[in-house]
């Protein structure tokens, strides 16, 4: 009988393999059935968990194994090299050797990277960012491994092979690629009350960074802090930039990832190339566990915070990236970061999701990299002396000498004997593990919605308004109205203005149930919002646009101010061909309104000279490159009489008004008759990063 067009051949085991699956009974590979996927075996409800438990280290081992050899997760990254330098005072805290000695600069090697997308994805998808830090101490090395969200998705590690498999392309089509906003995840996510905290995080600015350079840094879990005396207090990682933290608009990211995929790559590479070293301040928050017991939260649940305005962070050292990789594969592939890579002083707590990367990650490297001896990669080997007795393996580069291969041992005096404790070792805190084998969450992880809310409305409206507009666009792409509609009623528990836009949106109605109210524990946090004006503009890029005739003194001015704030340009004209000034000087371009856009550079200044802006005002692309940086809310200056081109763009200003200062509040600078202080009131404009208030931004067709 002809096969019908489209259907599958006769394969019986195929067939047999479909037929075999249960759509009720979850089970192990050898086929036992499971009587909790959503919980790993802890002692206690809230103890360890165990490793004992065979269920999660099948379903982890497994999702470990899945892809070779890129990372399933992070694959897409860059790094750079660095020193970190305490501050004075830490010992109080902890005895970890390189928060010491302020006078001590310890080697790291820092790589940033997208979560959900492939080596080959662009850098602006809408995600998360991992932040992962390996200090080369001479204790060993450290790794601070987190992301620039202080939130994660999911409470237990049974539970992250279901997440990524939710926000991986969908397995049928391998459709879309590093993005979110499909059937797949937003179900998942509907049906997960405990991830809607970390859903405001990354359908807000903070998952379209501006800038490596310019994220936040958490390490997610609650840790130890251990002193000298043996005193142990809980803590939360935190690195704060010095360039402060900034992102772009959503159809900006869009036009970006077309214009220029390794965006964010590129702009990390370029500003230690030009020695504008990025800088961030590491911190902790810290609290002792009796008083992290009266929280209205519970430090092991990874899915909360403590909000700064309760428990302040305190400042440990800073990090400074001085130096680019030489060889990408070698040194930013190979990297193996590990939660578990600690020092004395430095101690886990029983968080259930940190416990599953515990495990997970030595799992993983063992696959990516060629087996267990992935630490002697030069990229991963301590600066301090390594002796055991781990022999052979795939990959193994030492030379051990000598016939003795194990402890204790008499037959070779040099080796390590490991009798007895052994002084200056690491030492794990000895905490408490009592209770009864289970699976199950301690109580206070059941409140999936109140730091939602307390996320939501510390916001600017602006802020809210943009992660609005996230939800209606991931989930307009959503084809299943069910996952919609779910989606929506779990934002009614979160905010009841948030949850009406965003069905209004979709073409539903949100559920009428009770207001969700901040929980009193709770005041809105300034933190939590990105909108700090003020800060270094160094690292930052302006577009001149200088075709033929355009004023020289203008555009020397400006630059002469940008070089002094370290500042960079590009003069970007017509074509690549040089244009002559108005001083008649040659001037090679840097690119044209051909081949890049607005989208790349932080501010747009138009120079006056009338040749140039007639010129200009002929142009469709030179109208279209202001137009995008208007709708961008970024700062827009023009030179003497070139307020023309402001026109011609067809933008809204009257929504601003006539005053230069109403303009000026919004970014937007025009030159008096004298133009001199266009310079310095670009600059200033630059610090405020956008305008994301500005009137009529909605009118703009770019």
């Amino acid at each position: 009988m002809p096969q019908k067009p489209g259907a599958p051949s006769d394969l019986p085991a195929i067939e047999a393999a479909r037929r075999e699956f249960d759509p009720v009974n979850i089970t192990t590979q050898q086929g036992l059935k499971e009587s909790d996927d959503a919980n790993s075996l802890k002692a206690g409800v809230r103890g360890p968990s165990l490793l004992q438990d065979f269920v999660l280290r099948e379903k982890i081992t497994h999702f470990d194994h899945e892809r070779i050899p890129e990372r399933i997760v992070h694959a897409r990254g860059a790094a750079a090299h660095g020193v970190f330098q305490a501050y004075p005072g830490n010992e109080k805290y902890t005895k970890a050797g390189f928060l010491q000695d302020p006078a001590k600069q310890t080697p790291v090697f820092v790589r940033f990277s997208t979560v959900a997308g492939s080596r080959g994805s662009a850098d602006l998808a809408r995600d998360a960012r991992g932040f992962a830090v390996k200090f080369y101490t001479d204790e060993g090395n450290f790794d601070l491994v987190g992301n620039n969200i202080p939130v994660f998705f999911i409470q237990d590690a049974i539970k992250f092979p279901d997440f990524v498999h939710s926000v991986k392309p969908e397995p049928n089509n391998e459709i879309p690629q590093a993005a979110s906003a499909h059937d797949t995840f937003w179900d998942f996510i509907s049906l997960t009350p405990e991830s809607f905290h970390m859903i405001m995080w990354v359908m807000s600015d903070r998952a379209i960074p501006r800038s490596y350079r310019m994220m936040e840094g958490f390490g997610v879990h609650t840790f130890r802090f251990i002193n000298a005396a043996g005193e142990s207090q809980f803590i939360k990682w935190h690195w704060k930039p010095l360039l402060g933290t900034h992102g772009v608009a959503w159809d900006e990211a869009l036009k970006t990832n077309g214009a220029d995929p390794d965006f964010h790559r590129r702009d990390l590479w370029e500003a230690i190339e030009n020695g504008v070293y990025p800088e961030w301040e590491l911190g902790v928050q810290i609290i002792s566990e009796a008083d992290a017991a009266k929280l209205k939260i519970d430090l092991l649940d990874p899915t909360k915070i403590i909000p700064e305005e309760v428990i302040p962070v305190t400042k440990l050292g800073k990090m400074t990236l001085n130096r680019n990789p030489d060889n990408f594969f070698a040194e930013t592939e190979q990297v193996a970061f590990h939660p578990g890579h600690v020092v004395p002083g430095i101690d886990f707590t029983n968080d259930p999701l940190l416990a599953g990367r515990l495990f997970s990650y030595t799992d993983t490297q063992l696959l990516r990299l060629g087996g267990p001896n992935f630490a002697q990669i030069p990229i991963n080997r301590p600066v301090c002396p390594v002796h055991n007795f781990q022999r052979d393996g795939f990959s193994q580069q030492r030379v051990d000498m000598g016939r003795v291969a194990y402890a204790p041992s008499s037959l070779q005096t040099d080796a390590p004997a490991h009798i007895g404790k052994l002084p200056g070792g690491y030492e794990e805190f000895p905490q408490k593990a009592d209770g009864e084998f289970l699976r199950a969450k301690p109580e206070l992880f059941a409140d999936h919605y109140s730091q939602a809310t307390l996320f939501y409305v510390s916001l600017t409206p602006a802020e809210q308004k943009h992660l609005q507009n996230a939800l209606k666009f991931e989930l307009s792409k959503c084809d299943t109205l069910q996952v919609r509609e779910r989606v929506v009623e779990n934002l009614a528990h979160i905010d009841a203005e948030l949850a009406g836009e965003v069905a209004k949106g979709l073409g539903l109605v949100a559920p009428a149930i009770p207001a969700p109210k901040l929980a009193p524990q709770y005041k809105p946090s300034p933190a939590l919002s990105m909108v700090h004006p003020g800060g270094s503009v160094a690292g930052r890029k302006v577009a001149i646009i200088a075709g033929e005739g355009h004023d020289a003194a203008e555009v020397a001015a400006l630059q002469a101010a940008l070089k002094a704030e370290q500042v960079s340009w590009h003069l970007i004209a017509p074509t690549l061909a040089p244009v002559k000034d108005s001083k008649g000087n040659s001037v090679t371009p840097d690119a044209t309104l051909e081949n890049t856009r607005s989208v790349l550079y932080d501010a747009v200044f138009v120079p006056g000279g009338k040749e140039h802006i007639d010129g200009l005002r002929l142009l469709g692309k030179a109208k279209a490159f202001v137009a995008e940086a208007f709708m961008h809310c970024k700062p827009i200056a023009v030179g003497v009489n070139a307020a023309a081109v402001l026109d011609d763009a067809n933008l809204p200003l009257a929504d601003i008004g006539t005053d230069p200062q109403a303009l000026k509040d919004q970014g937007i600078v025009v030159a008096d008759s004298t133009g001199k202080s266009v310079p310095q009131d670009l600059l200033h404009a630059m610090r405020f990063h956008r305008f994301w208030d500005r009137p009529g931004v909605d009118k703009v067709a770019a």
